[in-house]
């Protein structure tokens, strides 16, 4: 047995087979063959198993996701059976008598140069396409497997360098138990994905990959991030002895369910929860979320080859808001860049893409996409209590401009006869110092405040969240970060609006007694981490946050404060 100790990212313990989703070797040698029919004949068999597969994938995609991104895999399906391509690779191998994987790849590599220069975009994406295919016959031919995490049909923990937002959104919830990631933090996008999905996840273990073979015995251990490889029996029956209490805690917790998030001293706040796609609204419900604090709307754009339309999008926000019964519904206008990207806009690589042209910035300069967005928004809007977010915002020349598209786009949709809601409030996402500094005067023209904590502090503290070397500078309880918390909320409340956070520290069991004492209203987290922090604040009070949060406000080091916040509550 060995471990790895990691960070932990999402709670719970999962344990089940390794199911390694890491890049193979391709690498193989030029060969000559005796049989060049031979030769031709196990192409053909590679080409017809790579052929089965799509199908498999492309019949699921249309069930799961929809026909559009079965279409994907259609087009795949004919690259293969194109004779323009496989006719040359077959004639190579007879000619030339080399090996299959040779003639394939040399035939391949020529197609996508020639497709990759071309000035026609429809021709570029083609070469991705083949590139593609040629990619699963060549694993085929090598007898080696491409990962494919939707395809899995077995209780699995997923093993990765790390997990892009594409990837955790093709993960079969029925049977990826959890997830352990070489790199990545708390606030990493596969540890957000992993608590939106309820699954126990630990990052951050720099070396999963190197130490995990596919089919070892994992356990991941959420609560104290750490992931044990082949246990001994002894170990495993302690885990799972920690899994049947972690469940007992759950259903202890799960009894809050319908109750008011309100403290020992009958102060009520607001808990929230933070989605990404329509399918996510159950575990809101599930958990008794009190409103969606952040709908990320980008994984509308993400994993497909074009921009939804304003009706697919009318559909899913339409979806969200019904679903929520009139509860608060927080939309975020796409917000798009950094390590999150759309290969179909054709966006220039940036050398700082997160500090670099994202979210709003993109919005204001690729209006269309903007406005389509905004129509579908505000045609949804009469179906639930819909308040629209902006993004980055750094100035208020830029939510001014925002605020007047969408004031154009609702007089448009007024003018065709078109209902949209009277009141639509209209709020700004703080995740950058500038706009927390002057955020009394941003609380004269936005109707609320949403502090995005996961960007603040990183922007904050100059430390890229997702640098392992810098890893220690995150620091959410960091005193300079609570100042900025407290400017927003006093902004706020001065101007009769109100205060929520949608980072990942509105959920943090050591920050939510500050947060709590700092007067923010609406706490908005992974639905999975609802229940038990309505169960921390039911046994605070508001007066000795108050008295609490004024102390760390005054402290040097994040040191103190995580002690300061230990010896008042029971943590």
């Amino acid at each position: 047995m060995s471990f790895l100790r990691g960070i932990a990212a999402s709670n719970g313990i999962a344990i089940a087979k390794a199911y390694r989703l890491v890049e193979p070797d391709f690498s193989f040698d030029k060969k000559t063959v005796d049989s060049p029919e031979t030769e031709v004949a196990r192409f053909q068999d590679a080409l017809s198993t790579a052929k089965g597969e799509l199908e498999q994938i492309r019949d699921r995609a249309e069930k799961e996701l929809g026909a559009d991104k079965a279409a994907i895999f259609e087009a795949h399906l004919l690259v293969l059976s194109d004779p323009e391509l496989i006719s040359p690779i077959e004639d190579k191998i007879k000619s030339e008598k080399v090996n299959a994987e040779l003639a394939l790849k040399e035939i391949a590599d020529m197609f996508v140069s020639m497709f990759e220069s071309m000035d026609n975009e429809y021709m570029k994406e083609r070469a991705a396409d083949i590139r593609d295919v040629t990619k699963r016959v060549l694993a085929h031919l090598l007898g080696i497997q491409i990962p494919n995490p939707s395809m899995v049909q077995e209780e699995v923990i997923i093993v990765a360098e790390d997990l892009t937002p594409s990837d955790t959104a093709q993960l079969n919830r029925k049977y990826v138990l959890g997830f352990t990631t070489d790199i990545g933090g708390r606030t990493s996008h596969s540890a957000i994905m992993a608590r939106s999905m309820e699954i126990p996840a630990v990052v951050g273990t720099k070396n999963a990959t190197a130490e995990i073979t596919n089919g070892d015995l994992v356990v991941i251990d959420g609560l104290n991030g750490e992931v044990h490889i082949n246990p001994t029996p002894e170990r495993l029956d302690e885990y799972k002895k920690q899994q049947e209490d972690f469940a007992k805690q759950k259903a202890e917790w799960a009894k809050l369910v319908h109750e008011k998030t309100i403290t020992a001293d009958q102060h009520h706040v607001e808990l929230a929860a933070n989605i990404g796609t329509p399918k996510d609204l159950k575990g809101v419900v599930e958990n008794g979320g009190e409103a969606v604090g952040l709908y990320r709307t980008e994984f509308l754009y993400m994993d497909r080859d074009q921009l939804p339309t304003e009706e697919e999008q009318f559909t899913a926000y339409k979806a969200v808001l019904e679903g929520m019964e009139g509860k608060p519904v927080v939309v975020r206008t796409l917000d798009i860049g950094g390590d999150k990207e759309l290969p179909y806009l054709n966006l220039p690589k940036e050398m700082n893409p997160f500090l670099g042209f994202r979210a709003i910035r993109l919005c204001l300069e690729e209006q269309d996409i903007f406005r389509t967005q905004l129509r579908a928004l505000l045609r949804a809007s009469v179906y639930g209590n819909l308040k629209v977010m902006f993004p980055m915002i750094a100035t208020l020349a830029e939510f001014r401009e925002a605020k007047a598209i969408l004031e154009e786009e609702k007089q448009k949709l007024d003018s065709e006869g078109i209902e949209v809601a009277e009141k639509i409030e209209l709020g700004i996402m703080v995740e950058i110092p500038s706009t927390a500094i002057i955020a009394d005067q941003f609380a004269k023209e936005v109707d609320f405040f949403s502090i995005g904590t996961n960007d603040l502090i990183q922007y904050t503290m100059a430390a890229d969240r997702m640098n392992q070397q810098v890893s220690y500078l995150y620091q959410p309880y960091n005193p300079s970060i609570l100042r900025l918390v407290k400017m927003v909320i006093d902004a706020a409340h001065k101007e009769g609006k109100w205060a929520g956070m949608c980072g990942e520290m509105a959920g943090d069991e050591i920050a939510i007694p500050i947060l709590l004492g700092l007067g923010l209203d609406e706490f908005s987290m992974s639905a999975s981490s609802i229940l038990k922090a309505r169960s921390q604040i039911r046994g605070l009070t508001k007066a000795d946050m108050e008295d609490l949060a004024s102390r760390v406000l005054d402290m040097g080091t994040t040191e103190e404060v995580i002690e300061a916040v230990k010896s008042v509550t029971s943590l």
